[in-house]
C-alpha cells in the first residue's frame, strides 16, 4: 500500500477550506506518536508607548502559527494574457525525503504506507530538518523545540478515515488512497488526468502529485495578411527542439493558446488555414511569450 494526495488545481478556487480544516484538527491538537499540537497564531501588545501628545499606545505583537496546508497563488504571463492557480502545499511524503536523512536517531520515519512522519520525541532540538526540507514544508516550534509538519492526518488513516483536507474541500480538488491499487479513485483520475510532482528536479520522489500545475504558454492571433480579418479554425502547431508537439485551432476572435511548454527550447511554429499559405516561424522560449499576430496570405 503507498497512500498519496493528489490535487486537480484545475478544480480549486482558493477558498482556504483546505487550509483551515487542517488547523482545527491540529492546532491544540496532540494525536501522538505521529505529533505533537500545532501551534496557533498568537497576539499580543508590549508596554505602551508615549508619543509626543503624551498618549500611551500599546504596540502590537504578533508570533505566526504553523501552515502544514497552504495554498499559494501562483501567477504566469502578462497583462492581458495572465493565468493564475492556487498550488496547494503539504509535506510531500517523499520516498527519497532529505528530511529523513538529515534527521538522527532515527527522528524522520518512513511508514509501511509511505506516510513521512517526524517522531515527535526523538526529534526535540533538531532543527536542521526545517532546512533539509526543499519544499519549505516543515515549521519549527519554538515553545517545544520541535521541528513539525503535515502527517497527512496519519491518526484519522489508522482508524480507516481520510485526511481532513480531503474532507473538507467543497470542490472535490483533493483525492486520497492507495496508488498501489489500480481501481482505486486515485489512481484512476491520476492517469486520466497525467499526474506530476511538484519539483521533479528536486528528486525527492514525492507521493502527493497533482494536475494543472501552472506552466509556460504561448498565445498568439492568426490573421489575412491582406484583408486584416481574424481567421477562426487556423491550426496552429509548435514543435519543440526536443520533439515534442502542441497542437490548437484560433477561436472566433482568431486566438490560440498553447499549455504546458518547456522554457529553454527552441519551437518551430507552424500555421496551416484555409486557402492560405502555410506559414512557418522559429523562437525561442524562456517563459511566456505572446507571438502577437501572425499573418497568412
Amino acid at each position: 500500500m503507498k497512500l498519496s494526495l493528489f490535487f486537480d488545481l484545475n478544480k480549486c478556487t482558493g477558498c482556504d477550506e483546505c487550509l483551515r480544516a487542517c488547523k482545527d484538527e491540529f492546532v491544540g491538537n496532540a494525536y501522538l506518536p505521529y505529533n505533537e499540537a500545532q501551534p496557533d497564531t498568537q497576539y499580543g501588545y508590549y508596554p505602551g508607548i508615549t508619543p509626543l501628545d503624551g498618549v500611551t499606545v500599546p504596540k502590537p505583537w504578533v508570533k505566526h502559527g504553523q501552515l502544514w496546508m497552504q495554498d499559494f497563488e501562483v501567477s504566469i504571463g502578462k497583462f492581458p494574457m495572465v493565468k493564475a492557480k492556487y498550488v496547494m502545499e503539504p509535506c510531500m511524503h517523499c520516498q527519497n525525503a532529505p528530511c529523513e536523512k538529515a534527521a538522527t536517531g532515527g527522528a524522520v520515519y518512513t511508514r509501511p504506507d509511505g506516510i513521512v512522519i517526524i517522531d515527535p520525541a526523538k526529534a526535540v532540538g533538531q532543527r536542521q530538518l526545517v532546512a533539509s526540507c526543499p519544499y519549505g514544508r516543515i515549521f519549527w516550534n519554538d515553545d517545544l523545540s520541535l521541528p513539525q509538519k503535515c502527517t497527512m492526518c496519519a491518526h484519522r488513516v489508522d482508524a480507516g478515515d481520510i485526511p481532513r483536507c480531503v474532507e473538507a474541500c467543497p470542490n472535490k480538488a483533493i483525492y486520497f488512497g492507495d496508488l498501489e491499487d489500480p481501481n482505486s479513485e486515485i489512481s484512476k483520475v491520476m492517469k486520466e488526468r497525467k499526474a506530476v510532482p511538484l519539483h521533479p528536479e528536486f528528486g525527492t520522489e514525492p507521493l502527493v502529485t497533482y494536475a494543472g500545475l501552472p506552466m509556460t504558454f504561448v498565445v498568439g492571433k492568426v490573421i489575412d495578411g491582406r484583408t486584416g480579418r481574424y481567421i477562426k479554425g487556423a491550426k496552429v502547431t509548435l514543435v519543440s527542439s526536443s520533439g515534442q508537439t502542441f497542437t490548437a485551432v484560433t477561436d472566433n476572435f482568431a486566438d490560440f493558446e498553447l499549455d504546458g511548454l518547456k522554457n529553454r527550447q527552441v519551437y518551430t511554429v507552424t500555421v496551416e488555414a484555409p486557402r492560405k499559405l502555410t506559414k512557418k516561424m522559429l523562437f525561442y522560449l524562456d517563459g511566456f511569450k505572446d507571438l502577437g499576430q501572425i499573418q497568412v496570405f
